[in-house]
């Protein structure tokens, strides 16, 4: 086990690192989002324009990926809805994030750290 140590500090020299309880382990800085460590997925439902506003909020704070369910408003008006999803992916641009539509009733906007994995099934609603 030392041997094994011992070669983890030979490679690691220069980078910063801590030894604990006699070498027997490494600790190593671990990365935070934002200075956030989790993320949430959080579900929303847009009746009405009005309801993108918890969206934009949540999505800004940079740690949240939105589901957002479509289906009420696209039932209600197609026009508020086209202006609705031109206000979320302004904001998705803003922030660098991505934004798809899967099925017909729903889009998922994910900020920047995260991308959204492109099929069949999986509409890029960017263009």
């Amino acid at each position: 086990m030392r041997n094994f140590l011992s070669k983890i500090k030979e490679k690691m020299a220069g980078e910063d690192y801590e030894e604990e309880a006699g070498e027997e382990y490494v600790e190593l800085d671990t990365a935070e989002i934002g200075g956030v460590s989790k993320v949430t997925v959080r579900p929303f439902v847009i009746e009405d324009f009005s309801d993108i506003k918890p969206i934009l909020d949540s999505l800004r704070e940079g740690s949240t990926i939105a589901l957002v369910n479509i289906k009420p408003l696209k039932d209600k008006d197609l026009i508020e809805l086209k202006r609705a999803i031109n206000k979320l992916k302004n904001t998705c641009d803003a922030i660098e994030g991505d934004i798809a539509g899967f099925s017909d009733d729903y889009i998922v906007i994910t900020p920047s750290f995260a991308s959204i994995y492109r099929s069949t099934e999986t509409k890029d609603i960017r263009e």
